[in-house]
């Protein structure tokens, strides 16, 4: 009996504690405890009016009533029945005494009320525009200035499934021929030995340069290097070994978009016999390395290797380079993206990622990682060569599979140089307007 009594007791004493603290307790205006954004609220109808650039066009012409009269109308309708508003409309002087200048205002109400909040927009005449201007490379410095792209029309590609190289050296063109002094596209491989022997095309600096092979797999070779010692002598790694030390002695950036570098060699005006395939019925190339030797293609890269850290040629077809699977853009090269507006997909797979034992048998260094490094490879990255704290040449090998991206190309090579983007200053009277929209709250609670 005592214990129901106790039981009474302590319920009494709870709920009389639960009332007098509800009678005291002062609660929140039911809107206070889910209140409208309206800051959000006016960004969002500013951005919606704007969609058509019928704001901008209202806010220089406040004097034209039927366009002034349109956006009352369009305002109204974007909001609901129990908001008001107050738009205004500045000038945007760009002087220092004074920043801003009222221009025109309307309003449904003459006063917002106790609750409210703005959101500010701004807007451009329709005579302004924006202008960005890259910088060269080679202009201050880091670099010749020169891009090559090899277009060869005498030679054939491989490894670029669905693309031909003139398709791809057009693209890589578009993308990256103003941030270079000088683009030239390599049109036969007569011009590129003319480059090879430090001879210009155009007046350009050979020295310094950046050259791209759009032929994947495959690498043109000039006539004058087919069937010629030592270039041809054991297999054609001597050419590749040859190509090493070019890129050594001008300090080129030799560029390899996909796949196994320097697998084949191609000259459709040499090779024309019918043993002249990559078995795989494309005609005018060999591949490189010993006929008897079944992997005689990777003895490209080694001799290239070899070549551009000045070791005496060597036939060797070590294999330099493992499938790795999906790999993923670096965090360094995908914030580059959005500063040269290239979006490839950061997520790739690659069948040609090169060992990383590469770098301290040739004297190498990542000077640009763009996948991340995986399984001890690296499927993308630009390898520097390096003699006495200086750079003497370097190779740009994505190890990508079959169908090229040249988005990737283009990034990683603006990723390693930086060129800067020289933007237009938008601070000239007249041509910007700053329009604020303010909103407040009506009706009951």
């Amino acid at each position: 009996m005592m214990r129901t009594i106790e039981v009474l007791i302590v319920i009494i004493i709870i709920t009389g504690a639960f009332i007098a603290a509800s009678f005291f307790a002062v609660l929140p205006w039911p809107r206070q405890v889910s209140p409208v954004n309206l800051r959000r609220l006016a960004f969002t109808t500013l951005q919606m009016l704007d969609s058509n650039y019928e704001l901008s066009r209202a806010a220089f012409e406040t004097d034209n009533y039927t366009i002034w009269g349109g956006l009352q109308i369009a305002l109204s309708a974007s909001l609901p029945p129990n908001i008001i508003y107050n738009l205004t409309v500045y000038e945007v002087t760009g002087e220092t005494t004074q920043l801003y200048t009222f221009i025109a205002s309307m309003s449904n109400a003459e006063s917002l009320g106790a609750t409210s909040d703005a959101s500010s927009y701004m807007v451009a005449s329709s005579n302004v525009t924006f202008n960005v201007v890259p910088e060269k490379i080679g202009e201050h410095g880091g670099g010749g200035g020169t891009l090559y792209i090899l277009n060869c029309s005498d030679a054939n590609g491989w490894w670029i499934t669905g693309y031909t190289a003139p398709r791809l050296a057009e693209d890589l063109y578009k993308l990256l021929s103003p941030y270079f002094i000088n683009t030239i596209m390599v049109q036969n491989t007569t011009q590129l030995g003319q480059i090879l022997n430090n001879n210009s095309l155009q007046g350009e600096t050979v020295q310094n340069a950046v050259i791209i092979n759009t032929f994947g797999e495959s690498i043109p070779i000039p006539t004058a290097y087919c069937g010629t010692a030592p270039y041809s002598t054991d297999s054609y790694a001597n050419y590749c070994h040859f190509l090493g030390q070019r890129v050594r002695l001008y300090n080129w950036t030799w560029t390899s978009i996909v796949g196994y570098p320097f697998y084949y060699v191609s000259n459709t005006g040499y090779f024309t016999g019918d043993s002249d395939h990559n078995g795989w019925g494309i005609y005018g190339m060999k591949r490189v390395g010993r006929t008897s030797d079944g992997n005689g293609g990777r003895s490209g890269l080694n001799s290239f290797l070899r070549g551009i850290d000045n070791q005496t040629y060597s036939y060797s077809s070590t294999n330099l380079a493992y499938v790795v699977g999906d790999v993923h853009l670096t965090q360094n090269v995908e914030n580059y993206c959005n500063e040269y507006g290239i979006y490839p997909s950061s997520s790739q797979t690659s069948t040609r990622a090169l060992t990383d034992d590469i770098v301290d048998d040739y004297h190498l260094e990542v000077g640009l990682s763009i996948f991340e490094k995986k399984s001890g490879c690296y499927p993308g990255a630009l390898f520097q060569h390096v003699e006495a704290g200086d750079i003497t040449g370097s190779l740009l090998a994505i190890g990508l599979t079959r169908t090229p991206d040249i988005r990737i190309t283009a990034l990683s090579i603006l990723s390693y140089y930086q060129p800067r983007l020289i933007r237009s200053q938008y601070n000239a009277s007249d041509t910007s307007r700053l329009v604020v929209l303010q909103l407040g709250l009506v009706g009951g609670v």
